[in-house]
């Protein structure tokens, strides 16, 4: 089954890789962002500021989708402000495809902050792994409860059905995504390359001896679009992870090896990113020059802060897959695979050397 797919940030990681698999299955694909740059010229692009009800109103007339994959999120200094920021964005995007009455089926992501918490609250309760559906909301704000809460109403109200899905660390192709750890590591590493500085780990004890999970961006993906075409699915939250799990200590050297670079380990403490990274905006554009790269902004194509609070956690996270296994849904990916074959994109494209 295919139909009129409107992916509502269109431009990010998450956006990005499900426009291109709708593409792939002759879905005509809608997307919608802020700055249209390097959108695919087969995806019709709409423009608008999700913040401003008028602006995603007149955005939306007349193009009557029936499939909205809701993808994007506004970083916020507090987690009420996200909850008031990220909730209205999403109210009026619903508000206005309302008024088209097309839309048969609604996917929000979202992530595993359901489980942890936002970052100012993060494991103030000790999370319960494998991660699952089931579990009960945290007595904490948290901008992902109100955007569910938002969405079941509009579901209610319009008759549409939906799907939250809670991805975990997303590894995939995409430029200026304030999530992407898998770029991140790939800018950090052509930094240490080419100062002579070891590929140092840079996040906990727990993170770096504990199991752990990742979601490759393609196969989310994959995932959206089954459930937004499964009966079986339809009303349902559900966790999407590669399907293996990991230690770091075993995948950093992996990593480390591929990017051409000395692995330094867990040394004991912490060592975050953008301490570390604090000289990169001087050092990179000499890189970009030496290796004939694209003239990009390290700071828009790496997220030191995210990946930091991922590696930095001091408690275990992973993902239990059992709900959408027992629906159907069989895609897994290969963790260290879902890295090496992002490097070769991101060499081939001459992002890093």
């Amino acid at each position: 089954m295919s139909g009129r797919a409107l992916v509502v940030g269109v431009t990010g990681i998450s956006g990005g890789n499900v426009a291109t698999r709708l593409l792939a299955d002759d879905w005509t694909v809608l997307g919608l962002c802020r700055n249209p740059e390097n959108v695919d010229a087969r995806i019709e692009t709409l423009t608008a500021d999700l913040e401003d009800a008028d602006s995603v109103k007149s955005a939306i007339e007349g193009i009557k989708p029936t499939h909205v994959f809701y993808t994007t999120w506004s970083r916020q200094p507090t987690e009420a402000e996200n909850c008031d920021v990220n909730g209205r964005m999403l109210q009026n995007l619903l508000d206005a495809v309302s008024v088209e009455g097309s839309v048969r089926h609604v996917a929000l992501v979202t992530g595993l902050k359901h489980y942890l918490g936002p970052f100012e609250a993060y494991a103030k309760v000790q999370p319960d792994t494998p991660f699952s559906e089931e579990q009960a909301r945290l007595p904490y704000e948290n901008f992902y409860y109100v955007q569910e809460d938002i969405l079941f109403a509009a579901a209610e109200r319009d008759g549409f059905t939906w799907t939250v899905h809670r991805p975990h660390t997303l590894i995939g192709y995409a430029l200026g995504n304030a999530m992407n750890m898998g770029v991140t590591l790939a800018a950090y590493a052509a930094i240490c390359r080419e100062t002579e500085r070891g590929f140092h780990f840079p996040g906990s004890r727990e993170q770096w001896e504990a199991v752990t999970d990742v979601t490759d961006a393609g196969l989310l993906a994959d995932h959206l679009v089954w459930a937004a075409t499964t009966p079986a699915a339809a009303n349902q939250a559900l966790n999407i992870v590669n399907g293996d799990v990991f230690r770091w200590r075993r995948l950093w050297p992996q990593l480390a090896d591929a990017l051409e670079v000395e692995a330094v380990g867990f040394n004991g403490e912490v060592t975050p990113l953008q301490d570390q990274m604090a000289d990169a905006s001087e050092v990179w554009p000499e890189i970009v020059r030496r290796h004939d790269l694209r003239d990009t902004d390290v700071e828009k194509i790496a997220s030191w802060w995210h990946t930091d609070a991922d590696l930095g956690r001091t408690i275990e996270t992973f993902t239990d897959m059992g709900r959408s296994r027992r629906l159907g849904f069989d895609g897994i990916r290969d963790t260290q695979s879902s890295f090496l074959e992002l490097f070769d994109r991101l060499r081939a494209d001459r992002i890093v050397p």
